[in-house]
């Protein structure tokens, strides 16, 4: 079984490219945290990948460097002799589907250093019910159940 699914925020613009054929590929890095730190700073692995036809135009036109990703696809091995001859060993990731984690526009409002998703100061970042407002009244007749 050759599986892998991988969470991580691209670390340069897709890079698209078309085969003589006018197959579009696209190869990408995204960095993924790991899940322990080291002193204090959290660590990644940067794991590039490629993703081919519609999937490929489609990243490489709506998703740019820092934005978050979802990667499921397999682990793919291939080699090849580079200009002074040497066999190059490459490990990547061939994608069959990519989830899009953010909107286009988001990364563009983390660079600009809008910080309209801030909670208010008062309650705390991690509370999911924070903003949820007032109790529902909800009288017994109104379920159906």
């Amino acid at each position: 079984m050759n599986n892998v699914s991988l969470v991580g925020r691209l670390t340069k613009d897709p890079d698209l490219r078309y085969t003589p054929n006018g197959v579009a590929v696209a190869n990408f890095t995204i960095a993924v945290n790991r899940p322990f730190k080291k002193e204090g700073e959290k660590e990644a692995d940067f794991i590039q990948g490629v993703v081919w036809r519609k999937l490929a135009e489609n990243l490489a036109n709506y998703m740019k460097k820092g934005n978050q990703i979802g990667v499921v696809g397999s682990i793919q091995t291939r080699n090849y002799e580079d200009d002074d001859g040497k066999r190059v060993y490459v490990t990547e990731v061939l994608a069959s589907n990519i989830e899009f984690l953010e909107p286009r526009n988001s990364n563009s409002q983390h660079k600009q250093g809008q910080t309209q998703n801030k909670p208010p100061q008062n309650q705390k970042p991690d509370d999911p019910f924070a903003d949820a407002g007032e109790p529902i009244d909800i009288d017994d007749d109104d379920l159906p159940f």
